[in-house]
């Protein structure tokens, strides 16, 4: 299936990044290591830029994917859930070499592999601040982009030296929980001292599109998704169909998410696929789905 080779190509390019080099990695390396022509590769891609902003895509997914199934059924205000979600995070950025490559394309003069990357940054500080103000709450939420921007700094650099430290590699678990132990501390410092040095209203303007009001509507979105998908894997044994459900799902994340003016028009006939061809299963989730669309559509036009 095209798909499966799509994958194939993205995989076999992510270890030669990893073993080369993103810069000293050529198109004839990918085409030898993968097994394919020139002209299957540009069906998929337009350029190796492209086909590393597939190989962040496709990890962020899994990544988002997995952190929400945490969530299911928990206390989003639980600290302890939050702290799996960013050792999770971390080790998918241990195993996949993201932060080697993050440093090697921030090196390159790649407009387009920068600003992806910029916005792939924004948009975990954005769920970070949305997960502060689950862990601390609404009143403390003027305090928490700063918070945000902080922690991930602490956590970054006490990964780094922990990892120079100790010749084994650094200790995820022990340093995300230290960290956050810090964080713990410094909200309540800040929120005492009523000192601020960014607004949270500063997300909109850094992620147009991206409106603050719909925070908890894609927190929804994803969770539900995560939902359907578990459900789908669970109860379809035909490899094409659940593909294809999936697939369906992840474009109205993608579309909604990740778009500056999401299309209203693909996302209903996303919605109207599904609902059609998934045989009354998922049901009262797919219903949920179509509210969260709605809702999301009704905020978006609030904020206009």
């Amino acid at each position: 299936m095209m798909n499966d080779r799509k994958q194939h190509v993205i995989k076999m390019a992510h270890q030669l990044f990893i073993d080369k080099g993103y810069q000293a990695t050529s198109i004839q390396d990918i085409l030898d290591y993968s097994g394919i022509s020139k002209g299957t590769f540009y069906n998929y891609f337009s350029s190796k830029s492209e086909l590393l902003i597939a190989i962040y895509k496709s990890i962020y997914k899994k990544l988002q994917k997995e952190r929400n199934e945490i969530l299911i059924g928990q206390n989003p205000s639980d600290i302890e859930i939050f702290i799996k979600q960013m050792e999770m995070q971390m080790i998918t950025n241990r195993k996949h070499k993201l932060i080697t490559l993050y440093e090697e394309v921030m090196a390159s003069n790649d407009v387009d592999l920068k600003q992806y990357i910029q916005r792939s940054r924004l948009n975990s500080l954005r769920w970070l601040y949305g997960r502060f103000i689950d862990l601390f709450g609404e009143a403390k939420k003027t305090y928490l982009l700063d918070c945000a921007i902080m922690f991930t700094g602490l956590l970054q650099h006490n990964l780094q030296y922990n990892r120079m430290a100790l010749e084994s590699g650094e200790q995820i678990s022990h340093v995300v929980r230290y960290s956050v132990k810090r964080l713990v501390k410094m909200v309540d410092d800040v929120t005492k001292d009523g000192d601020q040095l960014h607004g949270p209203e500063l997300l909109e303007k850094w992620l147009p599109g991206c409106k603050k009001d719909n925070r908890e509507i894609i927190e929804q979105l994803n969770k539900n998704i995560a939902s359907l998908k578990n459900l789908f894997q669970k109860n379809i044994n035909d490899e094409k169909n659940y593909e294809k459900y999936t697939e369906l799902l992840d474009f109205i994340q993608e579309e909604i998410i990740h778009t500056r003016v999401p299309r209203k028009y693909l996302i209903e006939s996303a919605l109207f696929s599904l609902n059609q061809n998934s045989a009354g299963l998922g049901q009262k989730e797919l219903q949920l789905l179509d509210h969260i669309v709605k809702d999301f559509y009704n905020s978006d036009d609030e904020n206009q």
